[in-house]
């Protein structure tokens, strides 16, 4: 494996709440306390809340990385299963608290989910192969190549996936071996521009790729007509561009 590289506040983007979002960190054992040196600061640099809180009229509006997540149950459920992991043995790595968020002076606050994160949750964990959608973090510690490949592909496939190493033959090794659509080596990987290809590997991805011609290809008929195959994940086949 290899060295931990940089991060930026930006991952909180949205709260977390996009297909591309990294909500899941599988790290070398001797590493660990690199990341942790890289990781915590940033997540407690984190800014939430509503985007017009300011303390007098005429202030500058606040800088912030996110706001409400899509429901008062979504984040509910978010704080559920946070409790749940550390009730299931996970060690909590961090928790923010909503009185450190922006926001209006009796503003209901119920659709705000703080960032946190949990180091080695349990396998049996509601998210062990899932994704939170939202701002909660899972790390994960590892010693071997086939931990941190099982680690990385415990969701049954992904949109993306980043690896970070000084050993580009691990890289290129690991990349044919993960189970994302999309990989980035020492970079975080998104979805592209529009005419770039894009769908998910497994279970993360229903129906046909879109990217370019695609779209177009997923709702009209080729000279095949119906029987043509798109490139997709279907009930009864899997056919996958060039990525």
């Amino acid at each position: 494996m290899g060295p931990v590289g940089p991060a930026h506040p930006g991952g909180f983007e949205y709260g977390k709440q996009r297909c591309t979002a990294y909500p899941r960190y599988v790290v070398q054992r001797r590493l660990f306390p690199a990341f942790l040196e890289m990781y915590l600061p940033i997540v407690r640099s984190i800014r939430f809340g509503h985007p017009l809180a300011v303390e007098a009229p005429g202030d500058q509006l606040p800088e912030l990385d996110f706001g409400p997540v899509i429901s008062a149950s979504k984040a509910n459920e978010l704080a559920t299963q946070y409790d749940e992991a550390v009730r299931g043995g996970g060690i909590p790595l961090f928790r923010a608290s909503l009185g450190q968020g922006r926001f209006l002076e009796g503003q209901d606050m119920s659709a705000y989910s703080p960032p946190a994160a949990v180091l080695q949750p349990a396998a049996s964990w509601s998210l062990h192969h899932a994704e939170p959608f939202g701002p909660l973090d899972s790390v994960v510690v590892v010693d071997t190549k086939a931990e941190l490949l099982a680690g990385m592909n415990v969701s049954n496939g992904c949109l993306v996936a980043s690896i970070a190493t000084d050993d580009p033959d691990f890289a290129a090794q690991v990349t044919e071996e993960l189970q994302a659509f999309k990989v980035g080596v020492n970079k975080p990987r998104s979805r592209g521009d529009r005419d770039e290809v894009f769908g998910g590997i497994g279970a993360s991805w229903k129906g046909a790729f879109v990217g370019g011609d695609l779209l177009v290809n997923a709702v009209t008929y080729g000279p095949e007509g119906a029987k043509e195959r798109l490139y997709g994940n279907f009930p009864d086949y899997s056919l996958y561009p060039p990525r």
